[in-house]
C-alpha cells in the first residue's frame, strides 16, 4: 500500500511557486531580457547602420550573422561552465561579456569593429539562455514544471516581439547606437542582483567537480562548435543567396554535417562526460521536445522575419508601424500563461502542446489568404491566436523536455534543446526567405509579391502543422506523477511518514 502513497504527496504540491523560486526567476529573467531583445531589435536598424557606416548589404549582414555564429558556438559550453565554475559565477560572467559587447558595439567606429564587438556580445548571449533554463529547472527539482515554464516563457515570447517597436522608436528619435546602449542599465542591475541573490556553487556541484565531471570535453568542443558555426553560416548564406544551390551554401552545410556526425560518434563512444550528452535522447519525452524545439525555432524565428517583411513590403507600412502591428502576437502569448501552466501540470505536456500547435497554425492561415484589402484588425486578431498557440506549445514542450531527468542531466538537456531551437530558427529563416524570393522572382504582375507572400505563409502553416508529429512523443500523463525528482522526493516523504 505504501507504493500508492507518492501520488497524493505530489498532487498536494502548492498551487503557486515558492518565494525562493520566484525570486530566482526575477533575477534571471532580468538578466535575460537584453539578450532576448537583441534577437529582433538590431534587424530593423540594419539599413540605417549600413547607410551611416557607408557599407554594402553583404557587409552589413555580418552584424547579424556574426552574432548568430558566436551565439550558437558557445551554447555547448554552458553545461561545462556551470559544473566547473558554478551558477552565480558563470551567470555574472556571461552578463559582463554581453554588457561589454553592447557598450563596444554602440561605440563602434567602422563595420569591422562593429562585427567584432557583436561577436563578443553573442558569446555572452549564447551562455545566458541555456543557463537560465538549467538554473531554474535545477531549483524547481522537477516540481510544477508547467507553472515554472509558463512564468519563464512569458518574456521569452513577448520581449522579442517588442524589439522592432523599440528599434523603430530609437532610430526615429536618436542614433542607432542606442539600440546597444539600451542594454546597459538592464545588465548593470542584473549583475548586482545576481551577485547578491544567486547561490554560490552547491555542495553537489563541488562533488561533481572533484569527481572529474567538470572536465572539458576538448574533442567534443573541437567537433561540435565548428559544426554549429558551419551550419549556421551556411543557413545564413542561404538567406542572402536566396537558394541552397550555391557553393557558399553547400560547402559550409556539408562541412557542418560531417563535423556533427563526427561529434555524435564521439559523444556516444567516449567514456568521459561529453560536451552534450546525446544519451538523453533515450528519453522519449526529451526526444519529442527537442524535435519540437527545432520546429518551434523554425516557426517562431522564421515567421519573426517573415511578418515584418510582409507588413513593410506588401502592405507598405513603416518599420515602426510594422513593429506595432506585431504587438498582438505578444499580447496573445501573454493571455493563456497561467491556465496553460496549470493544465500542463495536470494533464501533461502532450495534449497542451497539440492544442497550441493547432492554434498557431490556425492563426497563420489568414496571412496566407490575405489580400491587399484585408483588414489589419483581422490580421491582428489572427496574431493573437497565433501568439496564444505558440505560447501554449512552448510552455508544454519546455516542461516535457525536462520531465523525468536527473539534476546532472539538466545542463546537457538545456544545451541540446537550445541548440535545436537556434539551428531551427536559422533554418526556418533561410527556408522562408528562399521560398519568398523564389516566388517573387517567378511571379508576374502587380500582385506578384502578394502571391509570393501567400505561398510562403502556406509553407509556414505546413511547418507549424508538422510539429504535431513529435508532439505525440511528449508525455501524456500529468507532469507531477512522472517527474523523476518530484516523484522520488514524494516517495521518500511518504516512506518516512
Amino acid at each position: 500500500m505504501s507504493a500508492t502513497r507518492p501520488a497524493p504527496a505530489v498532487s498536494a504540491a502548492p498551487a503557486k511557486l515558492d518565494k525562493a523560486t520566484i525570486r530566482l526567476v526575477v533575477i534571471l529573467l532580468l538578466g535575460a531580457i537584453p539578450s532576448l531583445l537583441d534577437t529582433t531589435i538590431v534587424n530593423v536598424a540594419i539599413d540605417t547602420i549600413g547607410r551611416d557606416l557607408h557599407v554594402t548589404v553583404s557587409e552589413i549582414q555580418w552584424v547579424i550573422t556574426g552574432y548568430l555564429l558566436s551565439f550558437g558556438m558557445v551554447i555547448p559550453l554552458s553545461g561545462w561552465a556551470l559544473a566547473r565554475f558554478g551558477g552565480r559565477a558563470t551567470w555574472v560572467f556571461a552578463l559582463v561579456v554581453f554588457l561589454a559587447g553592447s557598450v563596444l558595439s554602440g561605440a563602434a567606429w567602422n563595420i569591422g569593429s562593429l562585427i567584432g564587438f557583436r561577436v563578443l556580445q553573442g558569446l555572452g548571449g549564447g551562455l545566458l539562455m541555456p543557463l537560465l533554463t538549467t538554473l531554474l529547472t535545477q531549483a524547481a527539482g522537477g516540481r510544477q514544471l508547467g507553472r515554472l515554464m509558463a512564468t519563464v516563457s512569458l518574456p521569452v515570447a513577448v520581449v522579442p516581439v517588442f524589439g522592432p517597436v523599440i528599434s523603430g522608436l530609437v532610430i526615429s528619435n536618436v542614433s542607432w547606437r542606442w539600440i546597444f546602449y539600451v542594454n546597459v542599465p538592464f545588465c548593470i542591475v542584473a549583475i548586482i542582483l545576481a551577485w547578491r541573490g544567486l547561490p554560490a556553487r552547491s555542495a553537489e556541484q563541488a562533488r561533481d567537480q572533484a569527481a572529474g565531471a567538470a572536465r572539458l570535453d576538448i574533442a567534443g568542443l573541437l567537433l561540435l562548435c565548428p559544426a554549429l558555426a558551419a551550419l549556421l553560416y551556411g543557413l545564413a548564406q542561404a538567406s542572402t543567396a536566396a537558394g541552397f544551390g550555391q557553393p557558399r551554401v553547400i560547402v559550409p552545410l556539408a562541412a557542418g554535417a560531417v563535423l556533427l556526425a563526427a561529434f555524435v560518434w564521439h559523444a556516444l563512444r567516449t567514456a568521459a562526460v561529453p560536451l552534450v550528452d546525446l544519451r538523453l535522447f533515450r528519453h522519449r519525452g526529451f526526444t519529442g521536445a527537442s524535435t519540437l524545439m527545432f520546429l518551434a525555432g523554425l516557426s517562431i524565428y522564421g515567421a519573426m522575419l517573415l511578418l515584418p517583411l510582409y507588413f513593410q513590403q506588401d502592405r507598405g507600412f513603416s518599420a515602426l508601424a510594422a513593429g506595432l502591428l506585431l504587438v498582438p502576437q505578444g499580447v496573445g502569448s501573454i493571455l493563456p500563461r497561467t491556465v496553460v501552466g496549470r493544465l500542463t501540470d495536470r494533464l501533461g505536456p502532450r495534449p497542451v502542446s497539440i492544442v497550441g500547435i493547432m492554434l498557431a497554425a490556425a492563426g497563420t492561415v489568414p496571412f496566407a489568404l490575405a489580400g491587399v484589402h484585408t483588414s489589419e484588425w483581422l490580421l491582428g486578431a489572427a496574431l493573437v491566436v497565433r501568439g496564444a498557440g505558440l505560447g501554449a506549445a512552448t510552455i508544454a514542450l519546455m516542461a516535457g523536455a525536462f520531465q523525468g531527468l536527473s539534476k546532472p542531466e539538466l545542463p546537457h538537456a538545456s544545451s541540446a534543446t537550445r541548440i535545436m531551437q537556434q539551428v531551427g530558427g536559422a533554418f526556418g529563416a533561410a527556408v522562408l526567405v528562399v521560398i519568398l524570393t523564389s516566388g517573387a522572382v517567378h511571379a508576374a504582375g502587380p500582385g506578384g509579391l502578394s502571391a509570393a507572400f501567400d505561398r510562403t505563409f502556406w509553407w509556414s502553416v505546413g511547418f507549424t502543422a508538422l510539429a504535431l508529429v513529435p508532439a505525440l512523443l511528449l508525455p501524456g500523463r500529468p507532469v507531477a506523477a512522472a517527474a523523476g525528482p518530484a516523484r522520488a522526493e514524494a516517495k521518500a516523504s511518504a516512506q518516512s511518514g
